[in-house]
């Protein structure tokens, strides 16, 4: 394993930001920084041993402070929607910046975690070395974004020699406060810029699924995914039911329940390359994004990624639960530790 740190930019208000780059023997790379904790890149090997980028990025921080669709960051404080950018919590209401078109709160607001700067420590452990981490850490004040409570957040990325990209999420809060954390990357297994990823084959272990209104908020239903173009239960092409679903998928699909160690969620596979992905989590649910809208972004080595150019395979809690007292709880109260885990796994066949 090797791990190294290096200069990556500066933000405009003088702040350094390092990269940290993770190698591990099998050929897999990552690449990520301490601006919201966000993989700038991930490269992996195909079935004939040829590496290619396989996330989608920027090649610049500039970019990156002026990008606008999440590529790789850590989201939070709360993942995903709430509705009309409001909660009531303890008989108190929290207002949220809206910033999804003015009408719901998205990914943490106007100056959510992945767009705050995290401290970060490499982590080396004695002996021969099986995997590379870093620990981020984030203080997030009482009141900021509207978040009640202060928050004391830890996020450790590690890659080990069994190709397997770890996310460990810890948090403690001096207040009732939602917490919904995950990462937001941006998959295409043949390669970014190659293409759309509606080829890809999809596997989800979600035997249900959170239908949405017109503006992508959960009806409150909970509706089994039989019978439905939201059926992943057996592997199919993400493409393949897609003309049933106006946009694309942009859904919260309901995970079978789980342990206290992660487990089985998803598996991605792309069959020109070999290249696949399976996912565990400990997380409630997954969130499902086709990528449905990009615009022929230019991003990193000058590639394009076109509508569908990426797809996102988000563990996380459900989405509106602040304001859905059936859904699970994404409250955490003083006292309590927010401890969640999700694991990658990589392979090429």
């Amino acid at each position: 394993m090797e791990l190294k740190r290096e200069h990556f930019g500066r933000t405009p208000a003088g702040k350094e930001i390092d990269l940290f780059t993770l190698t591990n023997s099998r050929g897999l790379s990552l690449k990520v920084m301490n601006l919201g904790c966000t993989i700038v890149s991930l490269s992996m090997p195909d079935r004939r041993g040829r590496a290619e980028e396989i996330t989608l990025g920027y090649d610049t921080l500039q970019e990156y402070l002026e990008g606008r669709f999440y590529f790789g960051a850590l989201i939070g404080r709360f993942a995903n929607r709430i509705a009309a950018g409001r909660f009531t919590l303890d008989g108190r209401t929290c207002t949220l910046a809206c910033n999804e078109g003015g009408r719901h709160h998205l990914h943490g607001g106007e100056q959510g975690f992945d767009r705050r700067l995290w401290q970060a420590e490499e982590e080396r452990l004695p002996g021969p070395p099986k995997e590379a981490a870093v620990v981020f850490s984030y203080v997030s004040p009482d009141g900021e974004e509207g978040y009640p409570g202060d928050l004391r957040v830890t996020a450790r990325y590690s890659l080990s020699e069994d190709n397997e990209l770890s996310f460990a999420y810890r948090a403690e809060s001096s207040r009732p406060t939602p917490v919904n954390l995950t990462n937001h990357s941006y998959y295409n297994l043949a390669g970014t810029g190659s293409g759309d990823v509606l080829g890809h084959t999809l596997q989800l272990n979600c035997p249900a699924y959170l239908p949405v209104n017109d503006t992508l908020i959960p009806t409150g239903e909970v509706r089994e995914v039989t019978g439905t173009p939201m059926d992943f239960t057996a592997a199919k092409p993400i493409g393949r039911d897609m003309h049933a679903v106006p946009g694309g998928y942009d859904h919260c699909f309901v995970l079978a329940p789980a342990e206290e160690k992660p487990t089985f969620a998803a598996r991605l596979h792309e069959e020109q390359s070999g290249r696949g992905m399976e996912v565990y989590t400990t997380k409630p649910a997954i969130q499902l994004y086709t990528g449905n809208f990009l615009d022929n972004v230019r991003g990193s080595g000058g590639r394009v990624f076109a509508r569908h150019g990426g797809v996102c395979l988000e563990t996380e809690f459900f989405p509106d639960a602040p304001n859905r007292p059936e859904f699970p709880s994404a409250v955490l109260n003083p006292g309590e530790v927010y401890a969640h885990r999700t694991v990658q796994r990589f392979f090429w066949d």
